[in-house]
């Protein structure tokens, strides 16, 4: 049969004409969300504390680099300043403070706290103004508020803080919406520090357990954060991302 005459299939694009701003690191799952926003029609701006190494990292790309840490509030006015008007935000960025309450610092502590909930709060606080009604910010939390073991007391306790703040925020902020995805173990380098041996031990094991029988990808995540940048009748959520990591 002839397709001579038959329609191009067109790719959706539901972030047309959007301004999607994306912190953290030019890798991993603040990258896959920012080629995925792309991809989707939106335009994409990333942010973090080494703008030069981000500009570099999404060279030809299409997608603007700028300077910006979330535990410095002059430094996310003035992002706000530079960028203008915004439709959505996601923020990626976390500083983990891992081990068992003998190894933790208040230091450590307090680093993951500013960064991850502080942080984000300060954002809401900057850039919310500017950000159009039919907006959103998309924050990140994690499956260890869900399910505690020993060795992240931190983090769990940062996370749980995180799920909170993200409901808090969804009434107050209305009706730009709010929403948080909740990874569990995603393959995005952050365990190199393992080892080969150890890192596939532990990926093996995980893979055994969870009722998705396999680990995690940024790509996974990526669209689990379109889901919640697109979808208008969606707040106040936290999304669990985990492969069923939580239930095991």
């Amino acid at each position: 049969m002839s397709t001579e005459h038959l329609p191009t299939a067109t790719v959706p694009r539901p972030l047309e004409g959007r301004t999607v701003l994306v912190i953290g690191r030019g890798s991993g799952i603040a990258r896959a969300v920012a080629e995925a926003a792309r991809d989707a029609g939106g335009r994409v701006v990333v942010a973090g504390r080494h703008p030069d190494a981000l500009a570099e990292a999404y060279a030809g790309q299409d997608i603007d680099a700028e300077f910006v840490d979330v535990t410095d509030d002059a430094s996310i006015a003035a992002l706000g300043e530079r960028l203008g008007a915004l439709d959505h935000v996601v923020c990626t960025a976390s500083s983990r403070a891992r081990g068992t309450i003998g190894d933790l610092s208040r230091e450590a502590v307090r680093a993951s706290f500013d960064t991850k909930v502080i942080g984000p709060l300060m954002l809401a606080k900057h850039l919310g103004p500017r950000i159009d009604p039919g907006g959103s910010f998309v924050l990140f939390s994690g499956v260890a508020a869900f399910k505690i073991a020993v060795g992240t007391l931190a983090v769990a306790i940062t996370n749980g803080a995180a799920d909170t703040l993200t409901r808090s925020l969804a009434l107050e902020l209305a009706p730009i919406r709010v929403n948080a995805i909740s990874p569990g173990v995603v393959d995005t380098g952050a365990w190199d520090a393992l080892g080969e041996e150890r890192k596939a031990a532990m990926f093996a094991d995980l893979s055994e357990r969870n009722p998705a029988r396999r680990i995690g990808t940024a790509d996974d995540i990526a669209s689990a954060v379109l889901f919640a940048l697109t979808n208008t009748f969606l707040t106040g959520a936290t999304i669990p991302v985990a492969g069923g990591e939580e239930l095991t």
